[in-house]
This record gives C-alpha cells, structure tokens and sequence, in this order.
C-alpha cells in the first residue's frame, strides 16, 4: 500500500505506474481516493478544532461557577453538549470514510522499480543470465511421474481416493531425496548466516491482508470454515505477519531468516492441475528466505537473495537462469521480481523453481512494522525468496540426474542426507 501523502503529491507518478502494469481500469481510484482523503481530513480538522474548543469550555465551567456566573456556565455546558453531539457525527463519518478510503488505497499498486521491464504478462519476463550448461543427453528423458514410478516413489491413485486431484503420496526414495534436498536446503540458507525457522501454518485474516493483494488471497488462499485463519500458500505469509504492529529495533537488522513450512493453494486458473505429475498441485514444501531491512539496502539483499537460489541449484547439479518479471507480471504489492527457472533436459526449456520479490515498504505500511534509529521512526523494507519449492524442486533434480539405465545420480552435495548413497537404482523394468 502506497502512502497517502505520496499519492496526494505525486498523483500523475501513480496513474503512470498503474499504466505501467496495464490495469487502466484502476486509474479513476488515484482521483478517487485524493478526494476521499481530502474530506477525511476536513473531517479530522473540524473534529480537531471542535475538541479544542470542548475543553476550553469545560475547563471555564468550573470558574464560572467558582464566579457566580451561573447564566454563563449553564450557556458553556450546552455548547459543550452541542459539539459532543458533533463529534459523535464527524467521528462515524471519519471513520466510515477511511475504511473507504483504506480500501481502495490497497487496491492501488506499488511503485515499480525503474529497472523493470514494461509488459503485459509473463509472456514477455526477459531473460538475465543463464548458470550452467543445459545438456541434452543422447537418451530420451522419462517424464518426471515415470521416473518417480521407476523407483516406486510416487502413489496419486491412493492421493486421489484421500484427498482428490492435485494431491500425491511421495514413497521410499523419491520421499527421501524429497526430505534430503528440504535439509540440505535448511543448512544451506543456515551457513549464509540467516536464523532457520519453523512458522504457523494458519495465519489470520488481517495478516493476509498485510501480505499479499486481496485478488492473490482468493486465488491463493483455503480459509477454515468458521475461523478466521487460512492456510498458507507459502511461509513469508506468516514470516512476515510476525511482526506485525512492531517497532523492530534498528540495531538488529537486517534480520534474515529461513523458513520451512507445508504450503496449501488452490491453483485456480486456466493452467489446471497436473493429471499425471506433480509440477502443479495443491499441496508441497517449501524453504524460504524473508530479510527485513533497512530501504537503502534492500536493492543490495534482494541481489544477494536470488543469487542463493542460483548457487542451491548449481550444487545439485542442475542448469539455471534468471528471468526479470516484466511489469504486467508484478503482483501489485511488488516493486521488482525475478524468477530462477531449472532447465527442463526433457523438455529442453526452462520452468519456474523459485521467486525472489522486493515489496518496499508495501507489505510494512499494511501491518504497521517500523524501526527507530537516529533519523526517527520509519517504515522497513521487506523481501522474500524461494530457497527450494519441492516437488518442483524434485523434479528439476530428477530431470537433470537421471542417467541412461534409469538410475538416479545422488550429487555430492545432497549425500550426507542420503545416508552417503551416491546411486539410486530403478526398482521397476
């Protein structure tokens, strides 16, 4: 959510970013909500000047009694009486008015950052820099699910019977390597000095208000029926929500944390849930990175953050690159975004691994967290980044591991997690 006062002065500045991200249909709000916010404070201004003119006169009713003045006492307590009945009107429509006015501020988007590309949809994300040669072996690539039935490791037909589509049992191996690369991903982001975590997985209602944009959240979310908590789509949510309404204190930060939690979305959309596989589902894991920040370092941490993932994924032997998200591709809460994709040697292109996003102060304004240090109170920035999002993760290692006879490769890197197996064998012809 953008500042009001920001809005107020630079409203030309605001109408062009929403250009920006083609959403022309909110360009009415920016004239909308400077007009709301205008009679918001000529309501706070008249309430101001009516409370201070209140308790001058409460505080002369005393004297003037003290004096004799008892015509004049009985005229103040009336007017005392008239400008309670005032405020009582100018404070319900002060109110009413600002949660007007605060709903419509959160639908206008944040302030892209001046590097990111413009255009429409993900369609035109351009391509930063590619890590690792991405080979096409001399034998046909099994797609994923046959390679986790090769081994025995994948049961969707018993997932459908529990659960439904776009749930899956991991079995044996496959679970094992699945679990291996969570810890090996958990002591990766521990050795780069940020404090491992383990969050809620329910968050409330005002703490996925803060975080993502309300479109996201019905796209996104599974709400409890009768509670007002939702599952997380992804660990930041609730990472984030901890410190909420919190005045951070400036000597701690940055503060990096990494987190692993379940993850639970609904994947509404045209692109549907995977039949067969297990590239779109409703349910994985997930370890993530979150920084809050001060402003002028957030640039240089959400370099540092996608560089994390990159060098993950080049341990375990698995060609990478970068994608800069265009701005029609920014959910609106961002200020700028790249995607690490894995390369796919099966369907020789890349698919999407894990996200790196910097907010700004957006998701901070909403949930009111700041810091104090010598320059005053301020907002901190905050940044989140995919660390490793398995089973997507899985199948990229899958893919790129897999050898000739059907055996899978176990990297040096995600050995001490398997137990020292450097191979695993098909149990399956």
């Amino acid at each position: 959510m953008l500042d009001i006062k920001f809005v107020r002065e630079n409203p030309d500045k605001v109408k062009e970013n929403i250009k920006k991200k083609f959403q022309d249909q909110k360009l009415p709000l920016v004239d909308e909500v400077i007009e709301l916010d205008e009679k918001v404070r000529s309501l706070k201004l008249e309430g101001d000047t009516l409370r201070s003119e209140k308790n001058t006169a409460s505080s002369n009713i005393g004297l003037m009694m003290r004096e004799g003045k008892k015509e004049e006492a009985e005229k103040a307590k009336e007017r005392v009486k008239e400008i309670n009945d005032r405020l009582a009107v100018l404070e319900k429509e002060e109110a009413e008015m600002g949660a007007i006015l605060k709903a419509k501020m959160m639908v206008i988007p944040n302030i892209i950052d001046d590097s990111v590309p413009v255009g429409k949809d993900d369609s035109e994300n351009v391509e930063i820099e590619k890590f690792g040669e991405p080979v096409v072996p001399d034998f046909e690539v099994p797609y994923h699910a046959d390679i986790l039935d090769s081994i025995s490791g994948l049961d969707k037909d018993s997932a459908g019977r529990t659960s439904g589509n776009g749930f899956y049992y991991l079995m044996g191996d496959a679970a094992r390597i699945h679990s291996a690369m969570l810890s090996y991903a958990r002591d990766f982001m521990i050795n780069k000095g940020f404090t491992y975590c383990i969050p809620p997985f329910m968050i409330r209602s005002d703490v996925v208000n803060g975080v993502m944009s309300f479109a996201e959240m019905e796209a996104m979310m599974y709400k409890i029926e009768g509670e007002d908590l939702y599952l997380i789509g992804t660990s930041e949510h609730s990472m984030i929500g901890r410190f909420k309404g919190q005045i951070v204190d400036e000597a701690k930060l940055p503060i990096t944390l990494t987190s692993y939690s379940p993850c639970f979305r609904k994947e509404v959309g045209a692109h549907g849930i995977e039949e067969r596989g297990v590239y779109r589902v409703h349910q994985f894991e997930k370890q993530e990175m979150v920084v809050l920040c001060k402003p002028e370092e957030s640039m240089d941490w959400y370099n540092k953050m996608w560089s994390y993932t990159v060098e993950f994924f080049r341990s375990l032997d698995i060609p990478v690159r970068t994608l800069e998200c265009c701005s029609g591709d920014l959910a609106d809460l961002k200020v700028k975004s790249c995607d690490v994709e894995a390369w796919s040697p099966r369907q020789q292109k890349y698919f999407e691994v894990g996200s790196c996003s910097t907010l700004g102060d957006a998701q901070s304004r909403r949930l009111g967290i700041r810091t104090k240090g010598e320059k005053g109170t301020y907002l901190v920035h905050t940044l989140n980044n995919t660390v490793l999002a398995s089973p997507r993760g899985l199948i990229a290692f899958l893919e790129n591991n897999v050898q000739k006879d059907g055996s899978i490769k176990i990297p040096e890197a995600l050995r001490p997690y398997m137990g020292g197996i450097e191979v695993i064998k098909p149990t399956k012809a």
